[in-house]
């Protein structure tokens, strides 16, 4: 009896609790999305509900490259070596999602950077560039992505990148370095030139601390892409080494064929930065429609379900264009439509598929875009 009074007494001042602040009256205070939609446009990073993060530091590394870092409030999780984040941009009231990698060491968890390239055209990219200036608040999405460093480390580690390639890997030197790595890397990269090569005076930096980092850069300004005979010249050894590879598809493409074909598959981690679209020289028309607005366009079998939207003036979300962040869900009602990067066929009413990665493989119905 006198247990069941005790909890009586004690659940009664929480239900009135939770009552009160429940209130209608207490509008938009004990609305945490409404309170945090309120104080967004403060430029202030706290929020009961949103990662949210401050420029602090702006920091050209090539021409078109620059990195920022950013001070994020008490919500940010941390983050492994590797792992990219959503970064929030409303433009002309619209809010846009792009994906960078961080590029900072994971260790200092108050303390991180993205480093972006301006893209031609590039909505995000360029303002960025042009208009984050130190003192700007940017709203982050929580960090994810599986290209990571396996807990267990290999004696022997290939890192291969080209272009803005190079900043997962540059983090995951970092780690490296944390975790007191005296294994033996070795780090190609492949680049314009010396003046568009991303994070070079660090990472020569970086092999003063890592002792077994070998630095080897291939610059195409003169000869062209290299061929993966040329990349693989300096590293007689790939086959005993774990290997790390993010680039254009051009230059993955053929490094995923060798390994597969060397039975080495099982060795090599990749991740891209832009989706791959087919030849697609017997492309079709077909027509898509979204039941909740109304709307009717048409598609090319050709390429990805995005393009065709944008191309016919609508503004579906979208943050990586590469399948890697799945901002660009949506919900199709009727159709059939084919994963470019798996080959799997979507057919069942309901089902959710992503825009930048599928192709239409007939007319279609989308709740809406």
């Amino acid at each position: 009896m006198s247990t069941a009074t005790e909890t009586g007494t004690a659940e009664a001042p929480r239900g009135l609790l939770a009552r009160v602040l429940g209130s209608p009256w207490l509008r938009p205070l004990n609305d945490l999305q409404v309170l945090d939609e309120l104080v967004a446009p403060l430029q202030i990073v706290w929020s009961p509900v949103r990662i949210r993060a401050r420029v602090v530091e702006r920091r050209a590394e090539t021409p078109d490259c620059c990195t920022l870092r950013l001070r994020p409030n008490a919500r940010w999780p941390g983050f492994l070596a590797g792992q990219h984040v959503g970064v929030e941009v409303e433009l002309n009231g619209r809010r846009h999602v792009r994906r960078y990698s961080l590029t900072s060491d994971p260790a200092q968890r108050g303390d991180i950077s993205i480093t972006v390239k301006r893209q031609p055209g590039g909505q995000v990219s360029n303002w960025l560039h042009d208009e984050a200036a130190v003192g700007t608040v940017l709203g982050l999405q929580p960090p994810e992505g599986d290209f990571v460093l396996p807990p267990r480390l290999p004696d022997r580690l290939l890192m291969m990148s080209a272009g803005s390639g190079v900043t997962p890997l540059y983090a995951m030197l970092l780690e490296l370095r944390n975790r007191r790595y005296h294994g033996d890397i070795a780090f190609v990269h492949v680049c314009r030139d010396g003046s568009h090569a991303i994070f070079d005076a660090a990472l020569q930096a970086l092999a003063g601390d890592l002792p077994g980092l070998r630095l080897l850069r291939i610059e195409t300004a003169g000869g062209g892409r290299p061929s993966t005979e040329a990349l693989l010249a300096a590293v007689p050894d790939y086959a005993q080494r774990l290997t790390l590879l993010c680039g254009p598809d051009p230059m993955m493409k053929p490094i995923r064929s060798l390994w597969q074909q060397q039975g080495l598959a099982d060795k090599l981690l990749w991740e891209r930065y832009a989706a791959v679209v087919p030849a697609a020289p017997d492309a079709v028309a077909v027509d898509v429609g979204c039941l909740r607005s109304g709307r009717q366009f048409s598609a090319s079998t050709g390429q990805p379900l995005l393009l065709s939207a944008e191309a016919a003036g609508l503004a579906p979300r979208y943050g990586c264009r590469a399948g890697i962040c799945h901002t660009c869900r949506y919900r199709k009602r009727s159709g059939r439509t084919e994963n470019l990067l798996t080959g799997e066929v979507s057919e069942e009413p309901g089902e959710i598929v992503q825009l930048c990665i599928s192709l239409p493989r007939s007319d279609l119905e989308f709740e809406d875009l």
